[in-house]
């Protein structure tokens, strides 16, 4: 219920009590269950308000703790694994001081989890076709910036 609370505030621009609140459910969802996918799933939700909010060091530190916990919980290929790499690679290309290698990085991640998502998923799901579309956005800015 606090999840959705918070989504609301997000959604009435109250961003920083929305990230407060989902760091607790996260927080709350760790000491009573550990890992398991629904662990994963709020921890992404409050990484993804850390990006909203600019705070990407934040965001990647969660993510970074979070992506081995939902290999282990899910497995690599499962939906949710890919959301939470698709959501660290979020994190490092809005970052305004990603460098040219973290960029590699973003469209090295974004290509494999595409590639995942067209077998598992398929490549008329809204995700496949998301996690597509920020891949050539990221190929763009690198090679914008290259």
């Amino acid at each position: 219920m606090q999840s959705n609370i918070a989504g609301s505030y997000q959604v009435v621009g109250r961003a920083e009590e929305a990230s407060q609140m989902l760091r607790d459910v996260y927080s709350g969802h760790l000491r009573l269950y550990g890992e398991h996918v629904n662990t994963c799933l709020v921890a992404n939700n409050y990484a993804s308000s850390l990006i909203d909010l600019r705070r990407f060091e934040e965001a990647k530190g969660v993510l970074r703790e979070t992506i081995p916990m939902a290999q282990r919980v899910t497995g690599a290929n499962h939906a949710v694994t890919l959301k939470i790499r698709w959501c660290y690679a979020e994190a490092l290309y809005k970052d305004p001081a990603a460098t040219l290698a973290d960029l590699r990085e973003v469209v090295t991640t974004l290509e494999d989890i595409e590639r995942i998502a067209r077998q598992v998923l398929g490549s008329a799901h809204p995700m496949t076709k998301e996690i597509g579309d920020h891949l050539r956005l990221t190929q763009a800015v690198l090679r914008a910036r290259s």
